[in-house]
């Protein structure tokens, strides 16, 4: 991303429709149609104006049938993500900002849908994208198999303590609690059901993973000129980064740090590409699969190491109003929902235009971490700033 590109684009709208997984009442089009139309009316921008669409993780709305139901006067760009996982969550906003930026598209949707109803388990899609005949062969069935392996490499190798993936997952649950819109609203997590819940994956317990709900997510993003004479106060994207580095996703399980969550390069270049470091992010919503994951993403983000990760991740270091780092402060997709992260990017948002249920003070950056593991990862900077 070139210099001039920074902070041209902004998302200037959000839209959140979610519900229990199997209870959406509409199908997957019409509950995406309103989550689209949330976000324009957030904005106060015509739904018809809207010409062009991203998606990630294997959506299956293609956007000329969306086309009818919004009213669109022209589609002009639609693309997708590779990969069923969540790795490509933040790189849909750079394919977004790309569009907007070189003139192919003037206002782009991106979002994410999932019913159950109609496009079956999130974790069927995930596993027809990273698990093959060699894997499978080894009897690893699940991602719940592979991302227990890849724990288990950090706990044992690292010698990272397990105990911090129990922070995590508190503060995760801290937040979702205080969070009205969140399926655990009012229920912060019970350490004992916690320490005692059934295995997973060992070392994985049920709480140390992410839930299934039904729902889509939609964020509309404009030139960050354009989005000045909108409703909301624009939250610009500063940067954007995605890929794989050497030795890393060829689907084999023999990736170089077997125990990394795969964005040390990815990070590089999007601390390079904004001029920012880990100490110039407020607040940081973290797509977390399963616990152990979220702590490799935060040490592959260069927040703390493997020697010292015990001590920046404790539960009073990542909760708002007070912790250095507030990590996702509405839940996060263990306990606000998990529509594939499309809520953490909503949650973005909304934290830094003051709008979030747990408001980090004075809150100008924030960090989107996509999903970790994933065979293409990728991240982003947002901010409330304006940058020249």
């Amino acid at each position: 991303m070139s210099a001039g590109f920074k902070a041209s684009v902004s998302v200037a709208g959000v839209g959140l429709r979610q519900y229990r997984r199997a209870r959406a009442p509409l199908p997957e089009r019409g509950v995406l149609v309103r989550a689209i139309v949330d976000a324009c009316e957030d904005a106060g921008f015509d739904p018809a104006d809207v010409d062009g669409f991203v998606a990630y993780g294997d959506d299956k709305n293609e956007p000329v049938r969306l086309m009818s139901d919004l009213g669109t006067k022209e589609l002009c760009w639609s693309s997708q993500v590779w990969g069923g996982g969540g790795g490509g969550i933040a790189a849909a906003f750079g394919n977004a900002a790309a569009a907007i930026a070189s003139g192919q598209a003037g206002a782009v949707i991106v979002f994410r849908t999932l019913v159950q109803d109609d496009s079956g388990r999130l974790s069927g899609a995930v596993m027809r994208h990273h698990l093959n005949d060699h894997i499978l062969g080894a009897g690893l069935v699940s991602p719940a198999q592979l991302c227990a392996l890849r724990a288990q490499r950090m706990f044992e190798h690292h010698r990272v303590p397990p105990s911090v993936a129990e922070q995590l997952v508190r503060a995760s649950y801290y937040h979702g609690a205080r969070n009205p819109n969140a399926v655990s609203y009012g229920k912060e997590l019970d350490l004992d059901a916690y320490r005692s819940a059934r295995w997973i994956a060992e070392p994985f317990r049920l709480f140390d993973c992410s839930r299934e709900n039904d729902g889509a997510g939609a964020l509309l993003m404009v030139s960050t000129e354009r989005a000045r004479d909108l409703r909301k106060k624009p939250v610009q994207l500063l940067g954007v980064a995605q890929g794989a580095g050497k030795g890393w996703g060829d689907l084999l399980e023999n990736d170089d740090d077997y125990a990394s969550a795969g964005f040390a390069s990815v990070a590089r270049r999007l601390w390079a590409q904004t001029g920012l470091t880990p100490a110039d992010i407020d607040c940081a919503q973290l797509y977390e699969n399963f616990s152990a994951q979220g702590i490799a993403s935060l040490i592959d983000h260069g927040f703390c190491t493997y020697e010292n990760v015990a001590e920046f991740v404790r539960f009073d270091n990542l909760i708002a109003p007070d912790g250095t780092l507030p990590i996702n402060t509405a839940g996060g997709n263990f306990a606000e929902g998990f529509i594939h992260g499309i809520g953490m990017a909503v949650e973005a948002v909304r934290q830094l235009r003051g709008e979030s249920a747990n408001p980090v003070p004075n809150a100008k950056t924030c960090l989107l971490a996509g999903g970790p593991g994933a065979p293409t990862v990728s991240s982003a900077i947002f901010s409330n700033e304006v940058v020249s």
